[in-house]
């Protein structure tokens, strides 16, 4: 037996030697019934990468080896380069037990030993593996090891697991049950699949999955394929295939791209202008695999109708593409992405007109029959809804906005804009009643602001009344006067300390009432609009309006928002998905989330400043302070003074007396804080805190001299006191803007 291994690390090597194996590419297909369109895309992506990471780990895949999904309505495939018949083979070493207890005093095996080797290899003779032990020190003691060669896994063996793994994984909300060919069994998947597809170069991989085994025959286009079924030549092959024979664009993102080309290829030729469509193309990429757009057209008298309406009927409802004439008002005439490519494609297109018409029929019914009552005569039935079971109905809630909203006005402009505010939040959720909002609820506060300047109230009444749902995502506009910022102000914080009051508080990725959106709406309107009102005043306010029905939530819920705050200004950002499950989607502009380093924030929002509307300006002054070449000493310094002063134990605010001032140092400390102070608090109170900060740079050189020869904690305590109290003026001058000490490496 041999003595030859270094030590623990080389006790599970294995080789990879990959580059000696011949290898070809691989496709694998899996056809189903049509997948869920929204779905679509995430599920080809997690198929091709769960099938190559599984190859990868069973080294038979290069770590370079190019990923090409595929995803289509009716299938999910990948094309993988550079894929090996067999992976190579790897050494093992298994650690079996102690010398001393494995081999007797002869150098034997003891029945442990033949035990453990028995039940390694199935209870056959051990004999043969006496010959591969090895000896080695396993950092304890010296330890007996099984050397042995593991064949390397072929294709079928490899894609097997891989594919197997893969389903599992796939990120599927609901599972279909359903029955297979043979009449008795039955399997789970998203939909049901029909083949199966598995070729490495020209060659078929004898894998099955979902009751189907691999062949090389697929299904083209469900009407215009020039072939069906469609048989695969080779792997490299598929793509162009179905695109030739079988009339399908397979890979998703050529197929988005065809389609978009097509859509402002038509809007261009009308002079027309497309909507915003990026969520709905993904969405009709998923629908068609031979995507063809039509024009189609319905009467302009539905043009009455508030365009909104209009263009959610045709997107949600139809998926059609609306047009916009260059001032971007809605036309009469949209997009239609046919699946099919007619010569004559006037029956397609007036089928699809005919439906549409009888869409915006309803439509325009809704619309009228909503106006035959006014918004003020809806209020009352409000007492109908229930908003929660902890915070009553709708009406309740109302009468809290409100009044919160009355609060913020009174604060902001006095009198007349708390009475334009009250009168947007009475009106505010009105609409919910009405039949246009029943069917698109999307569209609830725009209806209401149509519906309001229909029973003829002001026009910046009405504003408010769609505005106080803004901001409603990533990247929308915030409410655009003043009556609408208190009435927007007053929801959110309403829904805010509601729901914190009776502990719905999120945990995790779980967030059902989109209260981090909420948070991040108050503190985008307090930022942007610069509304001069203190954060902890309107949470105490809000809670008060509340009364016994909620807990005290004040303190938690500040928290959660400063929290927020420092995600606004921070240079994280946020994907679609994390939009859509109401994690945080606000973020600064961009240029303000590359402004400032964590340090720099930390610092400014450690002293919790209750006008939000300043945060950016206090920012920007640590920014031009840590800049200066004083300011990383300053920062340390003031670190250190923190510190001082935490563990004294005597009372540091009190007055300096300068009698006792004897070291020359804090002489000229106290004479360089006399001199500083007043231009610092007058920069402090003109608003400049950038030149606030920067006037602190003079105190580096007697800060220094100041540490280097006084004795700050002297036996002397009436001496020990004036020194803390000179370094307590310090602290609180250099930190009423940040906290300095936050800049510290």
């Amino acid at each position: 037996m041999g003595t030859g291994i270094a030590g623990e690390s080389r006790l599970t090597e294995t080789t990879q030697a990959t580059q000696g194996l011949a290898t070809r590419n691989l496709l694998v297909e899996l056809l189903v019934e049509e997948l869920p369109p929204k779905s679509l895309k995430k599920l080809g992506d997690s198929f091709a990468q769960g099938i190559a990471a599984g190859l990868k780990r069973q080294g038979l895949a290069w770590e370079d080896s190019t990923v090409t999904p595929f995803a289509s309505p009716r299938r999910l495939a990948v094309h993988l380069t550079r894929i090996a018949a067999q992976a190579p083979d790897t050494s093992s070493l298994k650690k079996l037990m102690p010398v001393a207890v494995g081999l007797d005093a002869s150098g034997q095996p003891t029945p442990a030993l033949l035990k453990k080797l028995r039940s390694l290899c199935g209870d056959a003779d051990p004999s043969p593996f006496l010959s591969q032990l090895k000896r080695a020190h396993d950092g304890k003691t010296e330890t007996l090891f099984l050397d042995s060669v593991v064949k390397g896994a072929t294709l079928a063996e490899g894609l097997q697991a891989a594919l197997d793994e893969t389903l599992e994984k796939l990120p599927i909300a609901r599972m279909m049950t359903y029955q297979l060919a043979d009449g008795w069994n039955t399997v789970n998947f998203v939909r049901p699949a029909h083949a199966l597809v598995a070729l490495h170069g020209e060659e078929v991989v004898d894998v099955s999955i979902l009751g189907l085994t691999a062949d090389r025959q697929t299904q083209g286009h469900r009407f215009e394929a020039m072939t069906n079924p469609l048989t695969v030549k080779d792997a490299d092959s598929y793509e162009q295939q179905l695109r030739e024979e079988g009339a399908v664009i397979a890979s998703f993102s050529h197929r988005r791209a065809e389609i978009e080309r097509q859509l402002l290829g038509a809007a261009s030729k009308e002079d027309l202008g497309l909507t915003q469509y990026d969520g709905l193309l993904d969405e009709v990429t998923a629908l068609v695999e031979r995507p063809n757009v039509l024009m189609g057209k319905f009467e302009t008298a539905f043009l009455d109708v508030p365009q909104e309406c209009l263009i959610l009927t045709m997107q949600a409802n139809q998926k059609y593409f609306p047009l916009l004439d260059a001032a971007g008002r809605l036309s009469h005439k949209f997009l239609i992405v046919s699946n099919i490519r007619p010569v004559d494609a006037g029956a397609v297109i007036a089928g699809n007109e005919r439906v549409l018409r009888s869409r915006l029929a309803d439509a325009k019914f809704f619309f009228d029959q909503d106006r035959r009552k006014t918004l003020a005569s809806r209020v009352e039935g409000l007492q109908r809804v229930v908003y929660h079971n902890k915070l009553g109905t709708q009406a309740e809630r109302v009468e809290r906005i409100w009044a919160i909203a009355q609060t913020i006005g009174l604060q902001l402009g006095g009198n007349e804009l708390a009475a334009r505010a009250g009168e947007a939040a009475m009106l505010a959720k009105a609409d919910l009643l009405t039949d246009m909002v029943g069917e698109f609820p999307e569209l609830q506060g725009i209806m209401g602001r149509y519906y309001a300047k229909h029973d003829g109230v002001a026009e910046e009444v009405a504003d408010a009344i769609e505005d106080h749902y803004k901001p409603r995502f990533a990247g929308d506009e915030l409410p655009r006067n003043a009556v609408g910022v208190c009435v927007a102000l007053a929801d959110k914080l309403e829904t805010l300390v509601g729901l914190f009051g009776i502990g719905q508080i999120p945990t995790g990725d779980k967030d059902p009432f989109a209260l981090r959106r909420h948070a991040l709406g108050v503190i985008r309107i307090l930022i942007e609009k610069e509304v001069p009102l203190s954060l902890d005043d309107l949470l105490e306010q809000t809670e008060g309006i509340f009364g016994k029905r909620i807990n005290g939530a004040t303190e938690i819920l500040s928290d959660f928002i400063y929290e927020r705050l420092r995600h606004y200004f921070s240079i994280e950002s946020f994907d679609d998905q994390a939009i859509e499950s109401g994690k945080l989607v606000y973020v600064a502009s961009a240029e303000d989330r590359l402004a400032y380093s964590p340090q720099q924030i930390e610092a400014v929002l450690a002293l919790r400043p209750q006008l939000l509307n300043d945060v950016k300006k206090r920012l920007i002054a640590v920014r031009a302070f840590a800049a200066l070449p004083e300011a990383e000493s300053l920062a340390a310094t003031n670190k250190r003074v923190g510190n001082i002063l935490r563990k004294a134990e005597v009372d540091t605010g009190g007055e300096i007396d300068p009698a006792l001032l004897q070291a020359p140092a804090e002489k000229a400390l106290h004479q360089a804080l006399s001199r500083i102070m007043p231009e610092a608090d007058a920069a402090f109170a003109a608003g400049d805190y950038t030149a606030s900060l920067q006037a602190l740079a003079a105190l580096k050189a007697p800060v220094d001299q100041f540490f280097d020869t006084v004795m700050v904690n002297t036996e002397d305590a009436a001496l020990r006191h004036n020194r803390l109290a000179l370094l307590a003026q310090m602290q609180k001058t250099m930190n009423r803007i940040a906290d300095i000490s936050r800049l510290a490496i």
